[in-house]
């Protein structure tokens, strides 16, 4: 079936079924099971079938876990090596010939100033656990205890990385502005909101009286994903490397989702020219499976044996997956095809924007891409005369509604954002033309068919 034909539409069928008895039997803490009502049978490439015989252009990528698309030859091939050869599946830390090809593959894709000095630490199977990992790195080599981190972030879910995420309420951590364009804390985007970003950080820093707790270290996502997907301006991120450098705080980067070419480089941190201090990995590098780790610069390497374990943290399916996946995608530069292709998309995205006043804002880096979606008829005035105009306030339920719209055109997108009025796009490094095309088609028709909606405004709320 060629990707620009509309999903083909089935009779009810069993898979109604098993979305009732979820809805019964799982937490009420589930998330994407809510917007995205369907029950995936069979996946290839960008698209998954869902037992009703409909088919999905998957933009979502297991939240960008899956760097090659679902069931990607090579990932399925390095798999069923491992299993053929009779190699132990659970091995707790113990070295093994898939842990080395694994390491020295992940520190071949690292930016060689980072990996010639650097030292690996194998993780529990999610990110956040990464996250916690780099937390007591940096404070066992430093001996302090505050961290650093930013407006709008998002770290993970366990508390520690909680905390320090943009949602918590109840914090230890020191929050610092995030420059945006679109929404600058300091009403000017661009370059002088990024400079005024920086400078309040340096100057609440060294203010003796600034309530600051010594900082073990600083973290910083290269573009905020689930924040809404907001690149880090290369300038500014210089300058917090050289902040924290001046300062003896180490820079933990968090690439759990932009790792791995997703940016339109093999690692967002390689668009600034930075050196973080350590880096915490997760989602691609896994190859679709389970896998976290913190690479870091040997200075760090001061904790003591079981400082931090788990015993899943020797994933050797996630391990030889992930190698094969770091392989093909250095070796068929998809980090610079990613870069070509999300230039173009982002480009037809802003040329849709001139037609919809409903988007305000298109950006991103990469096949990292997000749409914000605005109420342009309640826009506020400036406060002062000569006062940039604010902009509109989100609109999420015509996100909402949007992302509904699009899964009824076989387009599976996500929401994100400080309002969830965010529209973002994560497909796979794979993606053809033609397949691109295809994904700004439906999402236009979408966007015009929830514009159109009377609805809409009435359907903001989760369905099960």
């Amino acid at each position: 079936m060629s990707v620009t034909e509309p999903a083909p539409v089935a009779p009810p069928s069993a898979h109604e079924g098993i979305l009732r008895r979820q809805s019964l039997r799982e937490s009420a803490a589930r998330t994407y099971a809510r917007s995205l009502p369907i029950v995936p049978v069979r996946a290839r490439g960008l698209t998954i079938e869902g037992a009703d015989g409909r088919r999905y252009l998957d933009c979502l990528s297991g939240a960008g876990t899956l760097a090659l698309g679902h069931n990607h030859p090579v990932v399925l091939e390095a798999i069923r090596k491992v299993i053929d050869s009779g190699a132990p599946l659970h091995v707790l830390d113990l070295a093994t010939p898939v842990k080395d090809a694994f390491t020295t593959e992940l520190f071949a894709t690292l930016p060689r100033q980072f990996a010639d000095n650097a030292r690996i630490q194998f993780c529990g199977p999610a990110g956040t656990d990464a996250v916690e990992a780099a937390f007591k790195l940096v404070r066992a080599a430093t001996g302090r205890s505050g961290l650093l981190t930013f407006t709008g972030a998002y770290h993970g879910m366990t508390a520690g990385a909680l905390e320090a995420s943009g949602g918590a309420t109840d914090v230890r951590v020191t929050r610092l502005p995030f420059p945006q364009d679109y929404r600058c804390p300091f009403g000017t985007g661009g370059e002088h909101g990024a400079t005024l970003a920086a400078r309040w950080t340096e100057h609440l820093l060294d203010d003796r009286k600034g309530g600051v707790p010594a900082p073990a270290g600083m973290i910083v996502e290269p573009v905020q994903g689930e924040g809404g997907v907001n690149p880090a301006p290369d300038a500014w991120l210089r300058r917090m490397r050289r902040i924290t450098e001046e300062r003896s705080i180490p820079l933990i980067a968090d690439e759990v989702q932009t790792g791995v070419g997703r940016t339109g480089a093999f690692w967002a941190v390689e668009h600034s020219g930075i050196v973080p201090d350590v880096m915490v990995l997760s989602k691609a590098i896994g190859g679709s499976l389970p896998l976290a780790v913190i690479v870091y610069r040997a200075e760090l390497d001061l904790w003591q044996p079981g400082a931090h374990a788990g015993t899943f943290r020797g994933n050797q399916l996630a391990m030889a997956a992930g190698a094969a996946t770091l392989a093909y995608v250095r070796e068929n530069q998809l980090a610079d095809r990613a870069a070509v292709l999300g230039a173009r998309m982002l480009a037809s995205l802003r040329e849709l924007r001139a037609h919809h006043p409903g988007i305000g804002d298109v950006r991103g880096r990469g096949l990292m891409i997000g749409l914000e979606l605005v109420d342009p008829e309640s826009a506020p005035l400036p406060a002062e005369a000569g006062d940039p105009a604010p902009a509109p306030p989100p609109d999420p339920a015509l996100a909402l509604a949007v992302q509904q719209e699009c899964l009824r055109r076989g387009l599976i997108v996500e929401l994100g954002g400080r309002h969830g009025a965010v529209v973002r796009l994560l497909p796979p490094l794979t993606l053809t033309d033609e397949q691109a095309t295809a994904v700004v088609d439906r999402l236009a028709d979408a966007l015009a068919a929830a514009t159109r909606s009377p609805q809409r405004r009435t359907t903001a709320g989760p369905t099960t």
